[in-house]
């Protein structure tokens, strides 16, 4: 293990925030550079291609992410299982989590690949995707779904690391994720024409890459927890204990996505105009949010280690700190993103309507922003303990209780070009149910019982 401790952060023990930061910080430089690659995306989509292309893989990306979400999901159980062995010190059962992810990767990612490719007009029917952008819609969409072996291979393995308190390794993936992809878009994109089949091929060449550098990369760092190339052992024992934390937040996260697509549906009624308008604005908020992944990844692998060392007095001490943190620093990316967002979304279209829905977009999602970063932060705390089954719910209410009826009502009785309105409405619901358990639950209230015993 020698050859390995630089690069891990031992979340049981040191300075609570330094830790949480330090593990954050290349995730954060690493959402960076994805939000650079993607806006790089739409830049030579949006110039090369026009902006109904832009429309098309704005909306086909939803659907994509409806059957990878509950796998990777079951990714975040891997990563859970991971730190709390970690920090339980239980080393042969950290092998076995990783032999058993690497087994399930190959028969899962295959299999959604071809089904993908098969169902992807059926899934843009029911988006109801305008004629105008079906074909440029269909052809990314079903060239994306050939890269899901890459993309799930490349997350478990960024689970795995974080599990592990490995946070710098996912930053030079995503380096050679990022280049690889700038590198084939103006390829396939400028050079050739392929125009948006160029993009999609783009991002599943590159995801398969970083797949490749993360087995060589967990090969070479970390021998002593056996990592292959190929599936070689299999746990059913410990395949259930995955799925008893992983599935539910994979159905979760499935649930979530789906309720993307019917929101898309609201979108791709206001015409393609509006949808290249709302595509442009996600450039922009995707920067804005760039500290709530870190921050929240940080927040569960700190959970899961101190959970699994008995450590309860350090969750106590960072289970309000950490959300608070994580709020702030997005609320200040939200008011600085919003001061320049207008010279930037021009970049993208010359399209006034285009810029305009996009301006309006942006305001709204990054004045709220903040509700969802506390939100997020508290569920992974409570997700890093094995507690699932209540983020869960929340999760499932914030999304079809409050958001897709919050959107409909607008839609249908207001100005749907104001839809985006039902973000806030829904991340206000779901910080205060998060916060409410925090207060409320037996579950939580006797991990803080075990900390004041313990301290």
């Amino acid at each position: 293990m020698s050859g390995t401790q630089k690069s891990k952060i031992d979340m049981t023990t040191g300075h609570i925030m330094k830790n949480i930061i330090l593990f954050a910080i290349p995730i954060i430089i690493g959402n960076v550079l994805q939000q650079l690659y993607t806006t790089v995306d739409a830049i030579v989509i949006g110039k090369y291609c026009g902006d109904t292309s832009l429309a098309a893989v704005g909306t086909s990306s939803q659907p994509v992410e409806v059957l990878l979400c509950v796998f990777l999901g079951i990714g975040t159980g891997v990563s859970i299982l991971i730190s709390q062995y970690t920090g339980a010190k239980e080393s042969e059962k950290v092998v076995s989590v990783c032999g058993t992810s690497i087994t399930f990767i190959y028969i899962i990612g295959i299999p959604i690949g071809i089904l993908g490719w098969f169902a992807a007009p059926y899934i843009l029917e029911f988006m109801k995707v305008p004629q105008d952008v079906w074909n440029a819609a269909l052809i990314y969409t079903r060239v994306v779904f050939l890269g899901t072996l890459g993309n799930l291979g490349y997350n478990m393995n960024a689970g795995i690391l974080r599990g592990l308190g490995d946070s710098k390794a996912s930053l030079w993936f995503l380096v050679v994720s990022c280049v690889s992809n700038v590198v084939f878009d103006l390829l396939f994109v400028a050079g050739v024409g392929m125009d948006v089949a160029g993009a999609a091929l783009s991002t599943s060449i590159a995801m398969f890459i970083s797949w490749i550098v993360s087995i060589v990369y967990i090969r070479k760092k970390f021998p002593e927890i056996q990592f292959t190339f190929l599936p070689r052992r299999f746990s059913g024992t410990m395949m259930k204990d995955i799925l008893a934390i992983g599935l539910p937040v994979g159905l979760n996260n499935s649930l979530y996505s789906l309720g993307h697509v019917a929101l898309q549906t609201f979108n791709n009624s206001q015409g393609a105009i509006f949808m290249a308008g709302g595509a442009v604005a996600g450039r922009i908020t995707g920067c804005s949010n760039i500290a709530i992944t870190g921050l929240s990844s940080a927040a569960t692998t700190f959970s899961g280690q101190n959970y699994g060392a008995k450590k309860y007095a350090r969750i106590k001490e960072g289970h309000w700190r950490i959300p608070l943190c994580s709020g702030l620093i997005t609320l200040g990316f939200g008011l600085f993103f919003i001061m320049i967002h207008k010279p930037i979304i021009r970049f993208f279209s010359s399209d006034e309507m285009v810029l305009m829905y996009a301006s309006r977009h942006v305001v709204v999602m990054l004045l709220s922003q903040w509700f969802f970063a506390i939100f997020n932060c508290i569920i992974s705390i409570v997700n890093g303990t094995g507690k699932v089954r209540y983020t869960t719910i929340v999760n499932i209410l914030m999304l079809w209780a409050v958001r897709i009826p919050s959107a409909y009502i607008i839609n249908r009785y207001f100005d749907g070009t104001w839809v985006m309105l039902c973000f806030p409405i829904s991340f206000s619901f779901g910080m205060f149910a998060m916060i409410g358990y925090y207060l409320f639950s037996p579950a939580w209230k006797e991990v803080m019982r075990m900390a004041e015993k313990n301290s």
